[in-house]
């Protein structure tokens, strides 16, 4: 089941609750910290099942057209059960209704490490496709690779 999040404390309790237990994808503690504070003032969509949260997705607005998939995870357990395409799709329509015409999503380059190779694959699956790879805005370990759809 997907709801959509509007409390900022439950938001910012679940991102906690749920990056927390990613350290593969987030466990560098800043960056962590920031998707969590952040979380609280975004389009926040959750993925509940057996009355836990399980996992969310957050959308950013990028410019007056543009949407990011600004952070999104589900505990390993609930992988490849369809969560993260039906947090996608709730998130998506209603990036639609609120008028983005595009929507972006940055991760880690594809075969830099085979975690993000998994999301990356995912990401593609979604109907993103590669828009550019920019190398310095993480670091020279981190080139990050902006995928963009059109909505």
């Amino acid at each position: 089941m997907i709801e959509q999040i509007r409390d900022a404390e439950t938001k910012t309790r679940i991102a906690r609750r749920i990056l927390e237990a990613l350290p593969d994808w987030f466990g560098i503690e800043e960056s962590r910290e920031k998707y969590i504070s952040d979380s609280a003032g975004r389009s926040f969509f959750a993925a509940k099942e057996a009355g836990e949260y399980v996992g969310f997705l957050c959308l950013k607005e990028t410019g007056d057209a543009t949407v990011e998939l600004a952070v999104m995870g589900i505990l390993k357990e609930y992988h490849r059960r369809g969560l993260g395409k039906a947090l996608f799709e709730e998130a998506k329509k209603a990036a639609v209704r609120a008028g983005y015409s595009f929507m972006q999503v940055k991760t880690v380059q594809m075969g830099v490490y085979d975690d993000y190779d998994i999301t990356n694959r995912f990401y593609r699956s979604l109907g993103f496709r590669e828009f550019e790879v920019i190398r310095e805005l993480w670091d020279e370990n981190n080139p990050c690779q902006i995928y963009v759809m059109a909505l």
